[in-house]
């Protein structure tokens, strides 16, 4: 369970820019931001630097490279005039915190929630693990620092206790610097809102990012952007996050196969992330035609079988009009829904993609709304591609996201 790094001359390579990158960074003194968790981070960073950007000069991590190869690159990317740098740290090796932390250097940091992911013997081996991992951004942040941290999330929680910096808790509670009301929260194809507290104040916030765990997103992002800047910001927060689309293939809205309405949330799959996309599909209101959620097999787990069965079981809760798992685990996720009252008859199972497709070419109907959950390693996305009669460059069930071209 090695950090991993390039071999041969891209090793040297890399050592090399790391070097550069931590002497050349070490010189400036950007306020700096990193954001972790097993869920949410790139959506908070997302946020976070568009509300930034407006106030001043802003650096951000490329939302779509790996972080190892990520930090370097963002580091030489800072110039004199540069006023807030934001570092989105993922990890899925233990150690590779600790090895982003030798040149990030923030005085701010957010832990977003956790989830188990990356939690199998070839990556971090537990959640207990995990945990250890994620907490150690907020370890080293300085004593006059901030650690902002998810309250409604048991095990962020209990990292209170391991850092010097003060903290500012988001969550449900109304106990919290930044809290939201639960039973306020609207969700259309057009965006989520919900009513918010702050400083004793009450308003309503709507961003058009599409799902439940974005008013999680809008507090944290919120938080991050206000503690660094130290301005009463709500006015041009407001302004920045109404604009903010979703990115492709995280809960956006395109237009489906066969004339229907797709959900695509295939970029990413967790347990925390299904559960709320699963959620946010219900929450719709939608009358046009049928809700359908199509949901892949998640990796990376410890106990996977746990882990899928406990989605069946959500299932069982939510009003979703037909429900095909794909894949092995999937089935589990099927038995447990049935098992616990979710009707048979509504649910199907395919093995693979391609029976899938064939699946939902055999029952989607003009207007239908169909939600697709994927993860990166399987490319769900693929099935877009069948029902759209376009090839398929790769039949194999492992297949890296960016590996079939997606027009």
């Amino acid at each position: 369970m090695a950090i991993y790094t390039p071999r041969g001359i891209k090793r040297q390579y890399h050592l090399a820019k790391r070097f550069f990158a931590k002497k050349w960074l070490s010189r400036l003194h950007p306020t700096q931001l990193a954001i972790t968790g097993s869920q949410g981070k790139t959506s908070v960073t997302h946020m976070t630097q568009e509300v930034l950007s407006s106030i001043g000069s802003t650096v951000c991590t490329d939302l779509a490279l790996d972080t190892t190869f990520n930090v370097p690159i963002t580091a030489l990317k800072v110039m004199p005039w540069t006023k807030y740098l934001i570092w989105e740290l993922g990890i899925d090796h233990p150690g590779e915190m600790a090895h982003h932390l030798e040149i990030a250097k923030p005085s701010i940091g957010c832990v977003t929630g956790i989830s188990p992911v990356h939690t199998d013997e070839e990556h971090m081996g537990s959640i207990e693990t995990l945990i250890t991992e994620k907490r150690k951004l907020i370890e080293t942040l300085p004593t006059d620092g901030i650690a902002i941290l998810n309250n409604d999330d048991v095990h962020v929680q209990k990292m209170a206790d391991h850092t010097k910096a003060k903290i500012k808790w988001y969550g449900s509670s109304t106990d919290c610097d930044m809290s939201v009301d639960l039973d306020s929260i609207q969700v259309s194809l057009e965006g989520t809102s919900a009513t918010f507290r702050l400083q004793n104040k009450e308003f309503v916030l709507k961003t058009g990012l599409i799902g439940v765990h974005h008013v999680y997103t809008i507090m944290a992002s919120y938080l991050l952007a206000y503690s660094a800047s130290k301005k009463y910001i709500v006015d041009i927060f407001q302004e920045k996050i109404s604009h903010i689309k979703p990115l492709r293939g995280r809960m956006n809205m395109e237009k489906g196969p066969l004339n229907t309405t797709l959900l695509n949330d295939s970029l990413r799959a967790n347990p925390q992330s299904t559960n709320t996309g699963l959620k946010t599909l219900e929450l719709i209101k939608y009358e046009k035609g049928k809700k359908i959620a199509v949901i892949g097999e998640m990796g990376e787990l410890e106990h996977p079988e746990a882990e899928h069965r406990k989605t069946g079981e959500l299932l069982s809760k939510l009003n979703i009009d037909f429900v095909i798992g794909i894949g092995p685990l999937r089935k589990f996720t099927i038995d447990e829904a049935i098992k616990n009252g979710f009707p048979k008859e509504k649910t199907a199972y395919a093995e693979d993609i391609f029976q899938a497709a064939k699946l939902l070419e055999s029952m989607l109907k003009p207007r239908d709304l169909w939600y697709l959950k994927g993860s990166l390693l399987r490319n769900y996305k693929r099935i877009v591609q069948l029902l759209n009669n376009e090839n398929v460059c790769c039949k194999e069930v492992m297949c890296p996201y960016d590996h079939c071209g997606y027009t």
